[in-house]
């Protein structure tokens, strides 16, 4: 599961496509609605504060990019719970999401992959806040802390 940090313009038709299954997956994990993923370190930001509330705001930010891309992920599938605010990302976060991401890509998708290298500054999803910091503890793979990425 990766419920991704960056902004999901940033995701290709396959990954978006992904991120949305993995977001309803997450959704039910949080409602209690499933029994697997219940420890998955990437639910451990949702689940620090109103977890439903987030993962529902996670996917309306997930659907308004399918939508604007013309696809049709269905909004009845999204809680309607909402959250008190935003969550936060550490640019260091963002940063190792990124270089995961165009690994992904340059094996997955090379076209689009060369449609965002030239991006200069990485947008958040639309519910993070950037702030100062290094990679998240809950990163599975991530390089220790004081190393380079």
């Amino acid at each position: 599961m990766r419920i991704w940090s960056l902004h999901p313009k940033y995701l290709d038709a396959r990954g978006l496509v992904a991120l949305w299954r993995e977001g309803l997956l997450a959704q039910a994990v949080l409602r209690g609605k499933t029994n697997g993923y219940v420890h998955h370190p990437q639910l451990l930001r949702f689940r620090e504060h109103a977890p439903v509330g987030f993962i529902a705001e996670y996917l309306r930010g997930v659907r308004k990019e399918a939508v604007n891309r013309g696809y049709q992920f269905d909004r009845a599938k999204i809680s309607r719970s909402r959250a008190p605010g935003c969550l936060t990302v550490s640019r260091g976060q963002l940063e190792f999401e990124w270089h995961h991401l165009k690994g992904k890509l340059e094996v997955r998708d090379p076209k689009w992959l060369a449609r965002i290298a030239t991006v200069k500054s990485l947008e958040p999803h639309p519910l993070f806040r950037l702030v100062r910091g290094g990679v998240a503890q809950w990163e599975k793979g991530a390089t220790p802390p004081g190393k380079p990425l």
